[in-house]
């Protein structure tokens, strides 16, 4: 949440309810002329979320925050394109409903999108119900995750519209220079280990891979379950990042911070996986169910700890300078320190 607003200040200067709806009803959905009920899911400093029910409408409204990072906007048409690329496929996700690029109702694009009935690990730094006490029930979250991300990798994204979303030629050649010049936007220092990364990764670009969609940031606080006492993968959330290219690389990112043995730290600042899978088991159901070996594994893993370095760093340096007031942001040095010490880490032990 803005810190800066209050829910109600946040709903009358972002979500302005008389505007928004008489755009509901230019729209022609339901609950035509009814009062409109607004609830704050999440806003502020990265994307706004409400809740908007009125007589049988019942959705999620998505945003960009109060102060817009540029290209924000183009992701929310991102975003809606590829839920609506995901109907008719077995990826769970929410139905698109409806999408807005006139600025006069809000001040900028905006789309509506089913709410789902379920939960999500996001919402609480604690496993609710039977996850957290049962680890074998713990374990089917896992299993549902992944899954969720093997079958994002099986559609088929020129047949369900999405020819042109990305540029999947060159993909791996563009990859460090794309990352790079992004650091070179806010750069203000040197951060030990992507330089080392960088030149590893430009000499062990994969020599095949198939392209596919992207998910971009796929983790356990970018998915819902259902709610009950039986893991089930209710949506898959926040397509922002998402584009063509090649995912293998939504495993590395997603796999980049689960333990690899029974001894690894397995509290994370997020979620606990005590009693889930090992990260080889993940890549054994990610293969089977996907139906490709994930060979070069390292490769993957060195640009996935590349990126996110590089992504937190862009967060931090918002901080610094005061043109975000998000406290965890303050906390990404060590993280993305972490991050590029473990692509130079994995760099010594691949050559």
């Amino acid at each position: 949440m803005d810190t800066h607003a209050t829910t109600d200040e946040l709903v009358q200067q972002q979500l302005n309810p008389e505007r928004l709806a008489s755009w509901l009803d230019r729209q022609g959905l339901p609950g035509q002329g009814s009062p409109l009920a607004i609830e704050v899911i999440s806003g502020g400093n990265q994307n706004i979320v409400a809740g908007l029910k009125r007589a049988d409408l019942d959705v999620v409204l998505r945003r960009p925050p109060r102060v817009i990072p540029a290209g924000r906007e183009a992701a929310m048409g991102r975003e809606f394109r590829v839920l609506t690329a995901l109907e008719g496929t077995d990826v769970p996700h929410a139905r698109p409903v409806a999408f807005c690029t006139d600025e006069s109702v809000l001040g900028t694009t905006f789309y509506l999108m089913e709410r789902i009935d379920g939960w999500s690990p996001a919402a609480s730094y604690r496993w609710p119900g039977v996850f957290g006490s049962d680890e074998r029930a713990r374990r089917g979250l896992a299993i549902e995750l992944i899954s969720g991300l093997a079958k994002v990798a099986c559609v088929d994204w020129r047949a369900q519209g999405l020819e042109g979303f990305g540029k999947p030629e060159g993909f791996h050649d563009r990859q460090v220079d794309r990352w790079l010049a992004h650091w070179a936007q806010f750069r203000f220092r040197d951060i030990p280990g992507l330089d080392q990364a960088a030149a590893w990764l430009r000499t062990h670009r994969p020599a095949e891979w198939t392209p596919g969609i992207m998910h971009g940031d796929f983790a356990f606080l970018n998915v819902m379950f259902r709610h009950g006492d039986q893991p089930r993968l209710a949506a898959i959330v926040d397509w922002e990042m998402a584009t063509i290219g090649d995912p293998f690389l939504d495993v590395a990112w997603l796999l980049g911070h689960w333990p690899a043995t029974d001894d690894d730290e397995l509290l994370t600042e997020y979620v606990d996986y005590s009693g889930m899978p090992l990260r080889d088991e993940m890549l054994a159901v990610y293969e089977e169910q996907c139906g490709r070996p994930l060979r070069n594994f390292v490769y993957y893993q060195i640009l996935a700890s590349f990126k996110s370095a590089i992504i937190l760093e862009g967060g931090y340096a918002r901080f610094l300078k005061g043109e975000t007031d998000n406290p965890k942001l303050e906390k990404y040095n060590d993280s993305i320190l972490m991050a590029a010490q473990t692509a130079a880490e994995l760099v010594r032990s691949a050559d």
